[in-house]
């Protein structure tokens, strides 16, 4: 556990700055002291890391939101995408850095703009800014969200995450158990009213995604132990097949 001074010192992200995304919901310190003085975890420290890069990829604050709260965000996925791009910025760095040699050697003679193009960066960055909230799940629940104070936001997914809370104590029940399969339910209800439509077909894409070791398994584990995740998807598997 960092304190925000500990965070800002580790990242050089300015408190002023931190202070800034936990108002606007970006980067929610995991809790608060009784003193009111911001803690952050290994998971809070790894959304900033998602934040930086986006940053570093000139992303607007409003862009990283829309990508980072999307339902469907998996962390694996926008990596690889911060990759390529990243990828694209230093190839055209490194053309810059060589048509500027050569207008040294040239003395400023050659009449070429070929260096400044980014079209590709531009076009990749645009699709994967959309890519994040094309969907009609995301359109619904941006709909729902555009309302919402950040503090309700993050009180929605604060009341989600302890519904994995709940899987998590009941790892140790058959996946089909009557109880088990009342809390998936439970699951679908509440994702429908505070998230998008969740019907059965949306449910069980959402359980395959729950067990693909990816940003969800991570988030589901840590709300509900090791291997929680994997019991939920189990047991939307049983509910969908019903």
């Amino acid at each position: 556990m960092m304190t925000v001074h500990e965070v800002s010192k580790l990242s050089g992200v300015s408190i002023r700055t931190l202070q800034y995304y936990d108002t606007i919901g970006l980067l929610k310190p995991c809790r608060y002291t009784e003193a009111g003085y911001r803690l952050y975890d290994d998971t809070s420290l790894e959304r900033l890391q998602q934040i930086l890069l986006f940053r570093e990829l000139e992303f607007s604050l409003k862009d990283i939101s829309k990508i980072m709260d999307a339902p469907h965000f998996d962390r694996k996925k926008a990596l690889q995408q911060q990759i390529e791009l990243l990828t694209m910025k230093k190839e055209h760095l490194e053309q810059l850095i060589h048509f500027a040699q050569s207008l040294k050697t040239t003395g400023g003679q050659t009449m070429d703009f070929k260096a400044f193009d980014t079209t590709k960066m531009d076009e990749y960055s645009r699709r994967a800014k959309e890519q994040w909230g094309q969907t009609a799940e995301y359109r619904e629940y941006e709909k729902k969200a555009a309302g919402q104070t950040a503090g309700a936001q993050a009180s929605v997914m604060d009341d989600f995450m302890r519904i994995f809370a709940e899987f998590g104590q009941m790892k140790e029940l058959n996946p089909s158990d009557t109880r088990v399969q009342a809390l998936v339910e439970k699951l679908q209800r509440y994702i429908t009213e505070h998230f998008y439509t969740c019907s059965r077909t949306v449910l069980s894409s959402l359980g395959q995604m729950y067990a693909a070791d990816g940003e969800f398994s991570e988030n589901i584990d840590a709300a509900g132990g090791k291997g929680t995740a994997e019991f939920t998807a189990k047991a939307i598997e049983v509910f969908c097949r019903e």
